[in-house]
């Protein structure tokens, strides 16, 4: 009776003691796989309603980490060079940075720092946070949906969203938004990030 007890007792606190490992292991953090470029931040926005103006990021980090059981603590954050605007035409690369849009010499950074996230299903969410352009902070929300998460052939362990967000040029005061037309007030976004897990908690 007793040796049936001691078992017991022994595999309860093996069930426990692994509850909490899984537990505390379950918080992972990441970083943008920038070395090997698997991650992206491209945008498009109407040229005078005739036509889709598409461009990029080509510069930028960032980090998120993951808790699987907890997803409200999930979070990210990402820097941004303006400077490395590119929308495949050097003399509207050389606009876009100017005064009369990004500014890059004044604010040569654009930052996003999330507030919170909301699960919306199994592998879908949205991280609410601050995105500062242009020396302007404003409340955005990202819709992200977790594309695959495993191991990848190096020995290190990955997981990639695709997120997507609508920007409003109006809320960054950019002096000659007007000249694309009032349809280029909403700037889609549209974010693919790749990160590998660098520790647990």
């Amino acid at each position: 009776m007793k040796n049936k007890l001691f078992a017991a007792a022994l595999l309860m606190a093996i069930g426990f003691s692994a509850v909490g490992f899984s537990s505390t292991a379950s918080a992972e953090q990441y970083d943008f796989d920038i070395k090997g470029q698997h991650a992206f931040i491209q945008f498009k926005l109407k040229h005078l309603g005739y036509s889709w103006l598409l461009g990029s990021f080509r510069t930028f980090d960032g980090h998120f980490s993951y808790d699987e059981r907890k997803p409200e603590k999930n979070s990210v954050s990402v820097t941004i060079d303006m400077a490395s605007l590119d929308t495949n035409h050097a003399e509207r690369n050389k606009h876009l940075r100017s005064a009369d849009f990004f500014d890059v010499a004044k604010y040569p950074t654009a930052t996003f720092t999330s507030t919170f996230y909301e699960k919306t299903g199994k592998n879908t969410g949205i991280v609410h946070g601050i995105l500062t352009l242009r020396g302007i902070s404003k409340n955005i929300a990202i819709q992200v949906t977790q594309i695959g998460t495993g191991p990848d052939p190096w020995g290190g362990y990955r997981r990639g969203f695709e997120g997507h967000a609508v920007l409003h040029l109006s809320d960054y005061k950019m002096k000659k938004a007007g000249m694309l037309g009032a349809v280029a007030e909403n700037i889609q976004l549209f974010l693919s990030i790749e990160g590998v897990r660098t520790k647990l908690f």
